[in-house]
């Protein structure tokens, strides 16, 4: 376990306080490589007598590790500080506004979750090849084990240096503890990058091809090492000190490798990326993998996200004011170049959707702006851009082949990584440090990505219209401040300008509460950021300014 805490007159070193981290047991007819881990240190010294037993305790890394990153931060920091969903309640709105500081309990979520990741991982990179190698156990299985490890640690630390810029690296903390080392230096930017991608490295060299369903293979770590070198080539057109422009070709090399030799195809469908029964789908490269076993074992992203009681059939559903932004929207449209794009209703529900996979017992379900119950109560409220959230909602046990969805515990699993994201990752490291591309491999990656939605190819693409396409296919999967952070190393005053461009308190209101159009658009009016209504006098929340002191995450305090 650590925690955090950083003074005014300490802002060189964080304080940890680390104890070992019990690896919890999993199991699951669903997850079937999640099983029995030891808890006690003790039987650690007579495990990993073999490869079961080493992959048993590997598989303590896949899912309820991540819960802490995964349950509020990863959305709050990656869909709603990105300006793509529109989301102004609490300590959870602070990520909307820009108004949190080192106090907020959700960014102390998040640095703690990546640490949990870290420690778990670090149980197994410390102990298990000794162990292992005194049982005899082959060496190509001991770096398959470490591969799984370091895959995780690497992505974790890989979060860190793009949320935060700077943290501290931590190797055998239980030497660290005996020998009462609990203060710890942040390291620098550069450090972390590069430890990342050392441990990446390390397993796309040692994982396997293949493995079962949810495990990560070589070709998940080549993929996350084509991202890792982009944020460094971008830095590098900006004018930084880190990366260079051959970081281009090498993240080119790892996402061409992965497209072509990996075996993984794009998905047939894009909604059905998001349907529980599709989720070991051939374009998943990497995704934590969530089971029905109660709270911390699942997603909660569907309780989080859910408008209403009717689309989740139990009483979790806390997303009814939760929407996408009229940024967003916009820019759907814009993208779309008049045709109707596949992926909006996988993404986000608008006026007259109808998805005949949710609420089957009712013959599934029609999004309304507003819905009455039959004595006329609004059982169903207007969100403030006339939208509701889609993705990551799965509707409940009957609809999901008796998985029991309940407990906010949605068995679907958080895409960390699909091969849809390489593709477009595969465009921008071949544009490189030009403003569009014209022909070649890079375009056609993109356009495949465009005719699964149902677009017109491009004959050339921009960079802005390709990061506009990434902010579409990725929408609501944590990723668009990934990208945005790209931006801002590429170009800091133009990803500053798209941030403070993007209005995102714009809001809808009711032109005259007493018309018949409540479940008409035509009955409600735009009313831009930081103005009033000219019709009922109603007040937009204020505009939110970017600033590049925003551009990075307070490190959290106690």
């Amino acid at each position: 376990m650590l925690t955090s805490k950083m003074t005014t007159t300490m802002k060189k070193y964080t304080k940890y306080f680390l104890t070992a981290v019990l690896l919890t047991a999993f199991s699951s007819c669903k997850e079937d490589f999640l099983e029995y881990v030891p808890e006690d240190r003790p039987t650690v010294n007579s495990w990993y007598r073999n490869k079961s037993e080493i992959r048993q305790a590997t598989a303590s890394m896949y899912g309820r590790v991540w819960w802490s990153v995964n349950d509020q931060f990863s959305w709050l920091a990656g869909d709603v500080m990105s300006g793509d969903m529109h989301h102004n309640w609490d300590a959870e709105g602070q990520f909307f506004y820009m108004s949190f500081n080192e106090s907020n309990q959700y960014i102390a979520q998040g640095w703690q979750g990546f640490y949990d990741v870290i420690s778990f991982a670090n149980l197994i990179i410390d102990d298990m090849p000794t162990i292992a190698s005194g049982y005899g156990v082959d060496q190509t299985v001991i770096n398959e084990g470490l591969g799984e490890a370091r895959f995780m640690r690497g992505i974790a630390y890989f979060m860190l240096v793009e949320y935060w810029g700077e943290a501290p690296i931590i190797e055998k903390a239980a030497e660290k503890v005996a020998k009462g080392e609990l203060l710890l230096p942040k390291n620098t930017t550069a450090s972390l990058y590069e430890f990342a991608r050392r441990d990446l490295v390390f397993a796309a060299e040692n994982l396997p091809v293949t493995d079962d369903p949810g495990r990560v293979t070589q070709w998940a770590a080549k993929g996350m090492l084509a991202k890792l070198h982009l944020s460094l080539a971008q830095r590098s057109v900006g004018g930084g000190s880190i990366g260079s422009a051959n970081d281009f070709t090498i993240a080119a090399n790892y996402a061409a490798d992965v497209i072509n030799n990996s075996g993984r195809v794009l998905n047939s469908s894009y909604e059905d990326l998001f349907k529980v029964q599709n989720e070991h789908n051939p374009e998943i490269l990497f995704a934590p993998q969530l089971i029905n076993g109660g709270w911390g074992f699942g997603s909660s992203r569907q309780a989080r996200f859910a408008r209403s009681t009717i689309v989740t059939g139990d009483a979790t559903a806390w997303g009814s004011g939760k929407c996408a932004t009229v940024s967003l929207i916009n820019t759907v449209s814009s993208n779309a170049g008049g045709k109707t794009d596949l992926r909006r209703k996988a993404i986000y529900m608008q006026n007259g959707d109808f998805y005949n996979y949710i609420s089957t017992e009712n013959g599934g379900y029609t999004y309304n702006i507003v819905t009455r119950d039959a004595d006329n109560n609004v059982i169903e409220g207007a969100t403030p851009t006339l939208t509701s959230l889609k993705k990551q909602i799965v509707g409940n046990d009957k609809d999901n082949g008796g998985y029991a969805i309940t407990n906010q515990d949605s068995p679907l699993d958080i895409y960390y990584l699909r091969l849809a994201d390489v593709y477009l990752l595969y465009a921008e490291a071949l544009m490189g440090s030009n403003n569009e591309l014209t022909s070649g491999p890079g375009l056609a990656a993109l356009n495949a990505v465009r005719a699964r939605a149902g677009l017109d190819p491009r004959s050339t693409v921009t960079y802005v219209q390709l990061f506009n396409e990434r902010r579409i296919e990725l929408a609501l999967e944590a990723q668009s401040w990934l990208d945005i952070k790209r931006r801002y190393y590429r170009n800091a005053t133009e990803a500053l300008n798209y941030l403070n461009a993007q209005n995102r308190t714009d809001m809808y209101f009711r032109i005259d509460s007493d018309d018949a159009f409540e479940n008409d658009p035509a009955g409600y009016e735009l009313v831009p950021a930081g103005t009033t209504s000219p019709n009922n006098n109603q007040n937009t929340d204020p505009v939110v300014v970017f600033t590049a002191s925003k551009m990075r995450l307070p490190i959290p305090g106690n």
